[in-house]
């Protein structure tokens, strides 16, 4: 029995570039369903879970190995939501869903500037989302009936995407372990237009 079928309550993961409201949408979906939200970036600093600060990027050089093992327990028992910029380092066995959140550039640039990014970061960043690798990453390490592209380009969008994921995992929660996994996922994406 996959890990996955033995959980009560889901774990999601909410993936995309830098700016595109991960942390916003999962701090409300999180005040919606009661599950825990589960910020990476800031478990890597505050275990210090990295190998170092990378000076051209402006970021921490995370140590995969120490994250993994550090989440392991955290996501095993079901309910949490992951928030976190990269998809393709989890297991997949911890995720009922993998939502990847995307962003119009000029919005994102935007948001990005206004954080104070600038020269490699901005640039990297921008080109992430203009040619969707977190998408793709998403894609290629999840089966493709787990994974949602999302629009996050206003407040709106986000209390969509919130309704529409607590929905779902509310559903998730009440109907039979025998019949839950993805069938109930395909019908609730289903609700949002093609990926």
């Amino acid at each position: 029995m996959a890990q996955r079928d033995r959980r009560l309550k889901p774990n999601i993961l909410v993936t995309g570039t830098p700016g595109t409201g991960k942390t916003s949408t999962c701090s409300l979906l999180a005040d919606a369903t009661g599950l825990t939200h589960l910020n990476v970036g800031d478990l890597v600093k505050l275990k210090s879970l990295h190998d170092g600060w990378d000076d051209e990027l402006e970021c921490f050089i995370l140590n995969e190995d120490l994250l993994i093992d550090e989440m392991e327990d955290m996501v095993k028992g079901g309910g949490t939501i992951v928030d976190y910029h990269s998809c393709d380092i989890f297991p997949e066995r911890w995720f009922d869903a993998i939502v990847v959140l995307q962003t119009d550039n000029g919005v994102l640039y935007e948001r990005l500037t206004n954080r104070g990014y600038t020269g490699a970061k901005l640039q990297n960043n921008m080109e992430c989302e203009i040619f969707q690798v977190l998408l793709e990453e998403a894609r290629e390490s999840y089966p493709q009936e787990l994974v949602r592209a999302l629009p996050s380009n206003t407040i709106e969008d986000m209390s969509n995407n919130v309704e529409i994921l607590s929905d779902w995992g509310y559903t998730l929660v009440v109907i039979s372990n025998s019949i839950r996994n993805r069938f109930n996922l395909q019908y609730f994406w289903s609700l949002l237009r093609p990926a």
